[in-house]
């Protein structure tokens, strides 16, 4: 990983860190490409059961480093190739990572930035953090997959609102749109997420893979194809150690133990 990406397992859970606090933890090409190799891991390391997303220092992270992007401009590239080449496979990466990836949103959270915060499964927010889609301050509409799970997690008229309006959604008002999981004060954060983090990396984590899937899946497909999208997760999920030791466990009135297979 680069200077700017600190990646870390311990008992089962990968913490992933943005770590330029100096600048707000903006992004560069390389702290891009360190995060997408960070997650795709995270995604494939056997060892990890559960995922952590935060910034280091005061904010989370306020999206695109500008000045590289205003390097970019100078040089001709008005097609914004960054949104194509690293963007778009970050997001469908953390969006598809077979296992729970918690955003632990420690300060404002701005432009792609936010929208990272988006792709992930459960956000718990600092009460100094802040959602800000402020694409539309410099001209542009969203990218890294806002238009997609943003309309999912607080309804299309949030949504429309908070990208054209361009203005800071606090953590108090992101936990009452449904943005947020909870809030939580500033200094306990870190002891929040890692309780959270620790429950899923104990739990069915091949479950926890087929509940993204098949949710996912329903959100673009009728009821009749998502039926059958269940039903072969669940075919997948009856097979393993997990499902057969859960049962096991109910009928001799234990508590189950997960394996993570």
């Amino acid at each position: 990983m680069s200077a700017g990406v600190r990646y870390q397992v311990t008992d089962g859970v990968a913490t992933i860190v943005l770590d330029r606090p100096e600048s707000l933890n903006s992004l560069t090409v390389a702290m891009k490409l360190d995060l997408l190799g960070a997650f795709q891991q995270a995604a494939t390391e056997d060892a990890v059961r559960a995922v952590v997303l935060t910034g280091a220092g005061r904010g989370f992270c306020v999206g695109q480093d500008l000045k590289e992007h205003a390097d970019g401009l100078a040089a001709g590239d008005t097609q914004l190739s960054t949104v194509r080449q690293h963007y778009n496979p970050l997001i469908e990466t953390i969006v598809s990572t077979p296992k729970p990836v918690i955003a632990a949103v420690n300060g404002p959270a701005a432009g792609a930035g936010a929208s990272l915060a988006f792709a992930c499964d459960i956000r718990i927010a600092a009460d100094t953090a802040s959602f800000l889609m402020a694409f539309a301050k410099v001209g542009l509409g969203p990218d890294s997959g806002a238009s997609w799970t943003l309309p999912r997690l607080v309804g299309h008229g949030r949504a429309m609102a908070m990208m054209m309006l361009a203005e800071p959604v606090a953590a108090s008002q992101a936990l009452e749109m449904g943005l947020v999981s909870a809030v939580v004060p500033g200094a306990d954060l870190p002891s929040v997420v890692d309780a959270l983090a620790a429950k899923l990396a104990a739990g069915p984590t091949v479950a926890f893979g087929a509940i993204k899937t098949t949710l996912s899946y329903a959100a673009a497909n009728d009821l009749t194809a998502s039926l059958a999208r269940e039903a072969e997760a669940q075919a997948e999920c009856g097979k393993t150690e997990d499902h057969r030791n859960a049962v096991d466990a109910f009928l001799a009135k234990n508590p189950a133990a997960f394996l993570g297979r």
